[in-house]
Protein backbone atom coordinates (compact mmCIF):
# COMPACT_ATOMS: atom_id res chain seq x y z
CA UNK A 1 0.00 0.00 0.00
CA UNK A 2 1.79 3.46 -1.13
CA UNK A 3 2.32 5.97 1.81
CA UNK A 4 0.54 9.68 1.03
CA UNK A 5 1.94 12.40 2.90
CA UNK A 6 -0.84 15.56 4.29
CA UNK A 7 0.79 19.06 5.08
CA UNK A 8 -1.32 21.38 7.15
CA UNK A 9 -0.81 24.93 7.95
CA UNK A 10 -2.85 26.57 10.89
CA UNK A 11 -2.65 30.46 10.67
CA UNK A 12 -3.98 32.34 13.53
CA UNK A 13 -3.80 35.51 14.78
CA UNK A 14 -0.75 35.05 17.15
CA UNK A 15 1.18 31.84 16.02
CA UNK A 16 1.49 29.64 12.85
CA UNK A 17 1.79 25.68 12.92
CA UNK A 18 2.58 23.41 10.39
CA UNK A 19 2.47 19.68 10.96
CA UNK A 20 2.91 17.10 8.34
CA UNK A 21 1.46 13.27 8.86
CA UNK A 22 2.19 9.79 6.87
CA UNK A 23 -1.12 8.07 5.83
CA UNK A 24 -1.03 4.35 5.07
CA UNK A 25 -4.14 2.97 4.57
CA UNK A 26 -6.40 4.40 7.67
CA UNK A 27 -3.53 4.78 10.03
CA UNK A 28 -1.60 8.33 10.27
CA UNK A 29 1.49 8.98 12.06
CA UNK A 30 2.18 12.75 12.47
CA UNK A 31 6.24 13.11 11.42
CA UNK A 32 6.20 16.78 12.51
CA UNK A 33 4.71 19.62 14.09
CA UNK A 34 6.10 22.85 15.30
CA UNK A 35 4.68 26.60 16.55
CA UNK A 36 5.83 29.96 15.28
CA UNK A 37 5.04 33.44 15.81
CA UNK A 38 2.75 34.57 12.66
CA UNK A 39 3.21 38.06 11.07
CA UNK A 40 0.45 39.89 8.63
CA UNK A 41 -2.53 38.55 10.72
CA UNK A 42 -5.36 40.47 12.25
CA UNK A 43 -8.85 39.09 13.44
CA UNK A 44 -7.79 35.38 11.49
CA UNK A 45 -7.59 37.29 8.22
CA UNK A 46 -4.62 38.22 6.25
CA UNK A 47 -4.05 41.73 5.51
CA UNK A 48 -0.44 42.01 4.59
CA UNK A 49 0.34 38.52 2.36
CA UNK A 50 3.90 39.39 2.00
CA UNK A 51 4.64 39.83 6.00
CA UNK A 52 2.54 36.55 6.04
CA UNK A 53 4.56 34.68 3.95
CA UNK A 54 7.96 35.21 5.64
CA UNK A 55 7.29 32.72 8.82
CA UNK A 56 5.43 30.56 6.61
CA UNK A 57 8.38 30.07 3.94
CA UNK A 58 10.51 29.64 6.95
CA UNK A 59 8.66 27.12 8.59
CA UNK A 60 8.02 24.82 5.46
CA UNK A 61 12.11 24.82 4.93
CA UNK A 62 12.64 23.84 8.49
CA UNK A 63 10.17 20.85 7.73
CA UNK A 64 11.74 19.74 4.62
CA UNK A 65 15.53 20.20 5.85
CA UNK A 66 14.22 17.92 8.95
CA UNK A 67 12.34 15.54 7.29
CA UNK A 68 14.03 15.50 4.04
CA UNK A 69 11.15 16.05 1.53
CA UNK A 70 9.56 18.73 -0.42
CA UNK A 71 6.30 20.29 0.40
CA UNK A 72 4.35 21.21 -2.68
CA UNK A 73 1.09 22.01 -1.38
CA UNK A 74 -0.28 22.51 1.85
CA UNK A 75 -3.93 22.01 4.11
CA UNK A 76 -5.38 25.92 5.55
CA UNK A 77 -8.44 26.60 6.77
CA UNK A 78 -10.05 29.70 5.19
CA UNK A 79 -10.70 32.88 7.95
CA UNK A 80 -13.05 32.48 10.81
CA UNK A 81 -14.30 36.04 11.34
CA UNK A 82 -16.54 37.88 9.17
CA UNK A 83 -18.96 35.06 8.27
CA UNK A 84 -22.20 35.01 7.66
CA UNK A 85 -24.28 31.62 7.45
CA UNK A 86 -27.35 31.75 4.69
CA UNK A 87 -30.18 28.97 4.49
CA UNK A 88 -30.28 27.37 1.21
CA UNK A 89 -32.06 24.23 -0.98
CA UNK A 90 -32.46 22.05 -3.66
CA UNK A 91 -34.80 19.34 -5.16
CA UNK A 92 -33.50 16.41 -6.99
CA UNK A 93 -36.42 14.33 -9.37
CA UNK A 94 -34.86 10.98 -10.06
CA UNK A 95 -35.92 9.07 -12.84
CA UNK A 96 -36.28 5.70 -11.49
CA UNK A 97 -38.67 5.96 -8.23
CA UNK A 98 -37.31 2.48 -7.17
CA UNK A 99 -33.79 2.87 -6.92
CA UNK A 100 -32.31 3.28 -3.55
CA UNK A 101 -30.98 6.82 -2.94
CA UNK A 102 -27.08 6.92 -3.31
CA UNK A 103 -24.50 8.85 -1.12
CA UNK A 104 -23.47 10.21 -5.03
CA UNK A 105 -26.89 11.96 -4.80
CA UNK A 106 -26.60 13.37 -1.39
CA UNK A 107 -23.47 14.71 -2.51
CA UNK A 108 -24.80 15.93 -6.03
CA UNK A 109 -27.55 17.68 -4.29
CA UNK A 110 -25.79 19.14 -2.11
CA UNK A 111 -23.47 20.78 -5.24
CA UNK A 112 -27.08 22.02 -6.96
CA UNK A 113 -27.39 23.76 -3.27
CA UNK A 114 -24.47 25.65 -3.66
CA UNK A 115 -24.16 26.44 -7.09
CA UNK A 116 -27.90 28.07 -7.41
CA UNK A 117 -27.64 29.86 -4.32
CA UNK A 118 -27.73 33.44 -4.85
CA UNK A 119 -25.21 35.54 -3.30
CA UNK A 120 -25.74 39.43 -3.11
CA UNK A 121 -22.31 40.53 -4.55
CA UNK A 122 -20.64 37.27 -6.19
CA UNK A 123 -17.64 39.82 -6.81
CA UNK A 124 -17.01 39.99 -3.15
CA UNK A 125 -18.19 36.95 -1.67
CA UNK A 126 -17.75 33.84 -2.06
CA UNK A 127 -19.18 30.25 -0.43
CA UNK A 128 -16.49 28.71 2.19
CA UNK A 129 -18.73 25.42 2.99
CA UNK A 130 -22.18 24.02 3.96
CA UNK A 131 -23.52 21.99 6.66
CA UNK A 132 -26.63 19.76 5.67
CA UNK A 133 -29.56 20.33 7.92
CA UNK A 134 -32.37 17.99 6.89
CA UNK A 135 -33.69 16.12 3.38
CA UNK A 136 -37.19 15.19 2.53
CA UNK A 137 -38.56 11.85 0.57
CA UNK A 138 -41.71 11.71 -0.95
CA UNK A 139 -42.90 9.35 2.71
CA UNK A 140 -40.52 11.03 5.25
CA UNK A 141 -39.43 14.50 6.15
CA UNK A 142 -36.77 16.31 8.17
CA UNK A 143 -34.63 13.36 8.49
CA UNK A 144 -31.09 12.92 8.28
CA UNK A 145 -28.13 12.33 5.76
CA UNK A 146 -27.37 8.53 7.17
CA UNK A 147 -31.43 8.27 7.56
CA UNK A 148 -32.16 9.22 3.83
CA UNK A 149 -29.52 7.31 2.01
CA UNK A 150 -30.97 3.84 1.07
CA UNK A 151 -34.35 5.04 0.64
CA UNK A 152 -36.30 4.55 -2.22
CA UNK A 153 -38.10 7.66 -3.71
CA UNK A 154 -39.25 9.67 -6.55
CA UNK A 155 -38.00 12.71 -5.43
CA UNK A 156 -35.09 14.41 -3.15
CA UNK A 157 -35.13 17.71 -1.31
CA UNK A 158 -32.28 18.90 0.50
CA UNK A 159 -31.63 22.06 3.54
CA UNK A 160 -28.57 23.26 3.76
CA UNK A 161 -26.35 25.98 5.85
CA UNK A 162 -24.51 28.10 3.50
CA UNK A 163 -21.17 29.88 5.41
CA UNK A 164 -20.77 32.73 3.25
CA UNK A 165 -16.73 35.04 3.87
CA UNK A 166 -14.66 37.58 1.96
CA UNK A 167 -13.31 36.42 -1.62
CA UNK A 168 -10.41 38.76 -0.56
CA UNK A 169 -9.84 37.09 2.69
CA UNK A 170 -9.97 34.09 0.32
CA UNK A 171 -7.85 35.45 -1.95
CA UNK A 172 -4.77 36.58 0.08
CA UNK A 173 -4.26 33.01 1.14
CA UNK A 174 -3.31 32.24 -2.23
CA UNK A 175 -1.37 35.08 -2.43
CA UNK A 176 0.63 34.12 0.84
CA UNK A 177 1.01 30.65 -0.48
CA UNK A 178 2.49 31.69 -3.92
CA UNK A 179 4.68 33.58 -2.19
CA UNK A 180 6.54 31.01 0.05
CA UNK A 181 6.36 28.71 -3.16
CA UNK A 182 3.53 26.24 -2.13
CA UNK A 183 0.09 25.60 -3.57
CA UNK A 184 -3.37 25.24 -1.80
CA UNK A 185 -4.33 21.14 -1.52
CA UNK A 186 -7.39 22.30 0.10
CA UNK A 187 -9.02 25.06 2.20
CA UNK A 188 -11.16 24.47 4.89
CA UNK A 189 -13.80 25.99 7.12
CA UNK A 190 -12.42 24.94 10.16
CA UNK A 191 -15.56 25.02 12.68
CA UNK A 192 -16.84 21.61 11.70
CA UNK A 193 -13.44 20.17 11.22
CA UNK A 194 -12.91 21.51 14.95
CA UNK A 195 -15.72 20.26 15.68
CA UNK A 196 -14.49 16.53 14.89
CA UNK A 197 -10.92 16.62 16.70
CA UNK A 198 -12.52 17.92 19.79
CA UNK A 199 -16.28 16.34 20.26
CA UNK A 200 -17.94 12.72 20.64
CA UNK A 201 -20.77 11.49 18.41
CA UNK A 202 -22.77 11.30 21.97
CA UNK A 203 -22.10 15.39 22.33
CA UNK A 204 -22.89 16.55 18.52
CA UNK A 205 -26.50 14.49 19.32
CA UNK A 206 -27.46 15.55 22.50
CA UNK A 207 -26.51 19.02 21.88
CA UNK A 208 -23.24 21.03 22.76
CA UNK A 209 -21.63 24.43 22.26
CA UNK A 210 -17.38 24.49 21.04
CA UNK A 211 -16.44 28.11 22.29
CA UNK A 212 -13.21 28.22 20.22
CA UNK A 213 -10.92 31.32 21.85
CA UNK A 214 -8.07 32.18 19.68
CA UNK A 215 -5.26 34.88 19.92
CA UNK A 216 -7.72 36.98 17.48
CA UNK A 217 -11.19 35.39 16.89
CA UNK A 218 -13.33 33.81 19.34
CA UNK A 219 -16.03 31.74 17.94
CA UNK A 220 -19.31 29.37 18.53
CA UNK A 221 -20.20 26.38 16.92
CA UNK A 222 -23.66 24.80 18.06
CA UNK A 223 -24.47 20.74 17.24
CA UNK A 224 -27.78 19.15 17.93
CA UNK A 225 -29.19 15.75 16.58
CA UNK A 226 -25.62 15.41 15.40
CA UNK A 227 -25.87 18.37 13.06
CA UNK A 228 -24.33 21.62 12.96
CA UNK A 229 -26.99 24.33 13.65
CA UNK A 230 -25.42 27.72 14.01
CA UNK A 231 -22.19 29.18 13.90
CA UNK A 232 -21.06 32.71 15.05
CA UNK A 233 -17.33 34.57 15.50
CA UNK A 234 -16.93 37.71 17.01
CA UNK A 235 -13.10 39.62 16.50
CA UNK A 236 -11.77 39.47 20.56
CA UNK A 237 -9.78 37.10 22.17
CA UNK A 238 -6.45 36.15 23.76
CA UNK A 239 -4.57 39.22 21.98
CA UNK A 240 -7.12 41.73 23.23
CA UNK A 241 -6.44 40.23 26.84
CA UNK A 242 -3.10 40.52 26.41
CA UNK A 243 -3.13 44.44 24.74
CA UNK A 244 -5.53 45.15 28.24
CA UNK A 245 -2.65 44.06 29.95
CA UNK A 246 -0.23 46.20 28.50
CA UNK A 247 -2.20 49.06 28.65
CA UNK A 248 -3.05 49.14 32.01
CA UNK A 249 0.43 48.01 33.70
CA UNK A 250 2.42 50.14 30.94
CA UNK A 251 4.61 46.47 29.38
CA UNK A 252 5.47 45.95 26.03
CA UNK A 253 3.35 43.28 23.99
CA UNK A 254 5.48 40.94 24.55
CA UNK A 255 5.86 40.85 28.88
CA UNK A 256 2.49 41.70 28.98
CA UNK A 257 2.31 38.15 27.15
CA UNK A 258 4.34 36.04 28.92
CA UNK A 259 2.93 37.43 32.28
CA UNK A 260 -0.66 36.59 31.36
CA UNK A 261 0.43 32.97 30.00
CA UNK A 262 2.59 32.44 33.37
CA UNK A 263 0.29 34.10 36.07
CA UNK A 264 -3.00 34.63 34.62
CA UNK A 265 -6.11 33.83 35.87
CA UNK A 266 -9.53 34.41 36.06
CA UNK A 267 -11.87 35.20 39.34
CA UNK A 268 -9.67 36.74 41.39
CA UNK A 269 -12.27 35.99 44.35
CA UNK A 270 -11.21 32.38 44.19
CA UNK A 271 -7.22 32.96 44.31
CA UNK A 272 -7.11 32.30 47.84
CA UNK A 273 -3.23 32.72 48.52
CA UNK A 274 -2.54 33.57 45.30
CA UNK A 275 -4.14 37.23 45.63
CA UNK A 276 -1.67 38.18 47.70
CA UNK A 277 1.40 37.10 45.60
CA UNK A 278 3.18 40.35 43.95
CA UNK A 279 4.98 40.53 40.74
CA UNK A 280 8.14 42.00 40.99
CA UNK A 281 8.78 43.53 37.11
CA UNK A 282 12.41 44.85 36.60
CA UNK A 283 12.81 46.93 33.64
CA UNK A 284 16.66 45.74 32.96
CA UNK A 285 16.89 48.79 30.22
CA UNK A 286 16.53 51.62 32.50
CA UNK A 287 16.75 49.35 35.76
CA UNK A 288 13.70 50.78 36.93
CA UNK A 289 11.41 48.09 38.72
CA UNK A 290 7.55 48.02 39.24
CA UNK A 291 5.15 45.96 41.34
CA UNK A 292 1.90 44.18 40.14
CA UNK A 293 -0.28 42.43 42.13
CA UNK A 294 -1.72 39.04 40.96
CA UNK A 295 -5.35 40.02 42.20
CA UNK A 296 -5.29 42.87 39.88
CA UNK A 297 -3.97 41.03 36.83
CA UNK A 298 -6.72 39.12 37.39
CA UNK A 299 -9.26 41.79 37.65
CA UNK A 300 -7.93 43.08 34.36
CA UNK A 301 -7.97 39.55 32.73
CA UNK A 302 -11.98 38.92 33.97
CA UNK A 303 -12.62 42.04 32.76
CA UNK A 304 -12.33 41.37 29.46
CA UNK A 305 -13.21 37.37 29.75
CA UNK A 306 -16.49 38.17 30.98
CA UNK A 307 -17.35 40.48 27.85
CA UNK A 308 -16.49 38.14 25.76
CA UNK A 309 -18.21 35.04 27.72
CA UNK A 310 -21.37 37.81 27.29
CA UNK A 311 -21.20 38.08 23.74
CA UNK A 312 -20.89 34.30 22.95
CA UNK A 313 -23.74 33.32 25.43
CA UNK A 314 -25.90 35.92 23.33
CA UNK A 315 -25.16 34.27 20.60
CA UNK A 316 -26.17 30.76 21.79
CA UNK A 317 -29.37 32.19 22.86
CA UNK A 318 -29.45 33.79 19.05
CA UNK A 319 -28.91 30.14 17.76
CA UNK A 320 -32.51 29.13 19.39
CA UNK A 321 -30.37 25.83 20.83
CA UNK A 322 -29.98 27.20 23.98
CA UNK A 323 -32.40 25.05 26.29
CA UNK A 324 -31.29 21.97 23.86
CA UNK A 325 -27.60 21.62 25.20
CA UNK A 326 -27.35 18.09 27.14
CA UNK A 327 -23.80 17.91 27.04
CA UNK A 328 -23.42 22.19 27.90
CA UNK A 329 -20.26 23.61 26.83
CA UNK A 330 -16.86 22.27 25.14
CA UNK A 331 -14.42 25.18 25.52
CA UNK A 332 -11.13 25.28 23.07
CA UNK A 333 -8.22 27.23 21.43
CA UNK A 334 -5.15 28.95 22.63
CA UNK A 335 -7.13 31.42 25.54
CA UNK A 336 -8.46 27.63 26.94
CA UNK A 337 -5.76 26.56 29.56
CA UNK A 338 -6.07 29.91 30.84
CA UNK A 339 -6.84 29.68 34.67
CA UNK A 340 -10.28 29.38 35.67
CA UNK A 341 -11.82 30.33 32.33
CA UNK A 342 -14.05 27.02 31.89
CA UNK A 343 -15.28 28.15 35.79
CA UNK A 344 -15.96 31.43 34.63
CA UNK A 345 -18.07 30.14 31.67
CA UNK A 346 -19.84 27.83 34.29
CA UNK A 347 -20.86 30.52 36.98
CA UNK A 348 -22.04 32.74 34.10
CA UNK A 349 -24.16 30.33 31.93
CA UNK A 350 -24.72 27.47 34.15
CA UNK A 351 -23.81 24.57 31.43
CA UNK A 352 -21.54 21.95 32.40
CA UNK A 353 -18.17 23.02 30.97
CA UNK A 354 -15.14 20.93 29.88
CA UNK A 355 -11.74 21.87 28.26
CA UNK A 356 -11.75 20.12 25.08
CA UNK A 357 -8.54 18.82 23.66
CA UNK A 358 -7.15 17.17 20.76
CA UNK A 359 -8.36 13.89 20.18
CA UNK A 360 -4.63 13.06 19.04
CA UNK A 361 -4.99 9.58 19.62
CA UNK A 362 -6.12 9.01 16.36
CA UNK A 363 -2.56 9.18 15.30
CA UNK A 364 0.76 8.26 16.43
CA UNK A 365 2.93 10.59 17.31
CA UNK A 366 5.76 11.77 19.92
CA UNK A 367 8.08 14.52 20.95
CA UNK A 368 6.16 16.99 19.75
CA UNK A 369 5.26 19.91 22.10
CA UNK A 370 2.00 21.18 21.66
CA UNK A 371 0.26 18.64 19.53
CA UNK A 372 -1.85 17.82 22.85
CA UNK A 373 -2.58 21.45 23.44
CA UNK A 374 -6.15 22.99 23.08
CA UNK A 375 -4.66 24.98 20.64
CA UNK A 376 -3.88 22.05 18.20
CA UNK A 377 -7.09 21.67 17.49
CA UNK A 378 -7.42 23.06 14.07
CA UNK A 379 -4.20 21.25 13.10
CA UNK A 380 -5.74 18.02 14.03
CA UNK A 381 -9.29 18.46 12.99
CA UNK A 382 -7.58 19.40 9.04
CA UNK A 383 -5.43 15.60 9.90
CA UNK A 384 -8.43 13.68 10.70
CA UNK A 385 -10.91 15.30 7.40
CA UNK A 386 -7.88 15.18 4.95
CA UNK A 387 -7.21 11.69 5.96
CA UNK A 388 -10.23 10.72 3.94
CA UNK A 389 -9.26 12.09 0.85
CA UNK A 390 -7.45 9.64 -0.73
CA UNK A 391 -6.01 11.66 -3.71
CA UNK A 392 -4.49 13.93 -1.67
CA UNK A 393 -0.93 13.55 -1.24
CA UNK A 394 1.56 16.82 -0.31
CA UNK A 395 5.00 15.91 -0.69
CA UNK A 396 6.55 15.53 -4.33
CA UNK A 397 9.48 13.85 -3.57
CA UNK A 398 11.04 11.82 -0.44
CA UNK A 399 15.02 10.73 0.35
CA UNK A 400 15.09 6.93 0.16
CA UNK A 401 16.27 5.06 2.42
CA UNK A 402 18.87 3.77 0.15
CA UNK A 403 19.83 7.11 -0.30
CA UNK A 404 19.95 8.05 3.37
CA UNK A 405 22.45 4.88 3.83
CA UNK A 406 24.56 5.75 0.94
CA UNK A 407 25.10 9.24 2.72
CA UNK A 408 25.57 8.10 6.44
CA UNK A 409 28.58 5.91 4.68
CA UNK A 410 30.02 8.79 3.08
CA UNK A 411 29.85 10.70 6.41
CA UNK A 412 32.14 8.05 7.83
CA UNK A 413 34.94 9.10 5.80
CA UNK A 414 37.23 11.36 7.34
CA UNK A 415 39.75 13.86 5.84
CA UNK A 416 42.20 11.72 6.05
CA UNK A 417 40.29 8.39 4.32
CA UNK A 418 40.27 6.47 7.34
CA UNK A 419 37.12 4.00 7.76
CA UNK A 420 35.05 3.46 10.69
CA UNK A 421 33.23 0.50 10.96
CA UNK A 422 30.27 1.54 13.99
CA UNK A 423 29.43 -2.58 13.85
CA UNK A 424 32.97 -3.66 14.94
CA UNK A 425 34.67 -0.36 16.23
CA UNK A 426 37.55 -1.38 14.22
CA UNK A 427 40.02 0.92 12.13
CA UNK A 428 39.94 0.14 8.25
CA UNK A 429 42.98 1.47 6.34
CA UNK A 430 41.49 2.20 2.97
CA UNK A 431 43.52 0.84 0.09
CA UNK A 432 45.92 2.02 -1.26
CA UNK A 433 45.35 3.65 -4.85
CA UNK A 434 46.67 1.01 -7.75
CA UNK A 435 49.97 2.30 -10.16
CA UNK A 436 48.47 2.60 -13.74
CA UNK A 437 49.41 0.27 -16.13
CA UNK A 438 52.29 1.96 -19.10
CA UNK A 439 50.80 1.04 -22.60
CA UNK A 440 53.54 -1.69 -23.34
CA UNK A 441 52.22 -3.45 -20.13
CA UNK A 442 48.32 -3.01 -21.65
CA UNK A 443 49.35 -4.65 -25.07
CA UNK A 444 51.31 -7.67 -22.93
CA UNK A 445 48.20 -7.96 -20.99
CA UNK A 446 45.45 -8.08 -24.56
CA UNK A 447 47.86 -10.45 -26.44
CA UNK A 448 49.30 -12.97 -23.89
CA UNK A 449 46.29 -13.69 -21.38
CA UNK A 450 46.35 -17.41 -21.91
CA UNK A 451 49.99 -17.57 -23.69
CA UNK A 452 53.38 -19.63 -22.31
CA UNK A 453 56.11 -17.30 -20.94
CA UNK A 454 57.91 -17.74 -24.70
CA UNK A 455 55.10 -15.92 -26.51
CA UNK A 456 55.62 -13.81 -23.89
CA UNK A 457 58.93 -12.92 -24.35
CA UNK A 458 58.61 -13.09 -28.37
CA UNK A 459 55.60 -10.64 -28.11
CA UNK A 460 57.58 -8.51 -25.71
CA UNK A 461 59.99 -7.73 -28.69
CA UNK A 462 58.29 -7.51 -31.48
CA UNK A 463 56.76 -4.75 -29.24
CA UNK A 464 60.04 -2.91 -28.52
CA UNK A 465 60.64 -2.95 -32.56
CA UNK A 466 57.59 -1.57 -33.77
CA UNK A 467 58.17 1.06 -30.99
CA UNK A 468 61.58 1.50 -32.68
CA UNK A 469 60.57 1.94 -36.26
Amino acid sequence: MEDRYIATVDLGTSKLALSVAKITGDNAEILYYRERPSDGIRYGCIYNPTKASIPLKEAIQEAEEELSIKITQVVIGVPRYGVTQEVAGAKLERTDAESCISQEEIDNIKDMALDSYPLDNPEKQEIYGAAAQSFSTDDVWSCTESDVVGMPSAVLQGNFKIFVGLKKASRNIDIMLNKADVAPARKYFLPPITADAVLSSEERENGVAIIEMGAGVTSVTVYEGGILRYYYAIPFGGRTITNDIKLECGFNENLAENIKLGFGACMPEKLLSMSDKILQIIDEENGSDQQLPVKYLSEIITSRVREIVDAILFQIQESGYADRLRNGVVLTGGCANLAACANLIKEMSGYNVRIGFPRAKKFAFSGFPGISDTGAVSTIGMLLYARNDKHLNCIEELVSSAKKEETAQEEKVDNGGTVFDPATWEVKEPEKPKKAKTEKENFLIKWTKKAVKPVEDFVGGLYDKMEDN
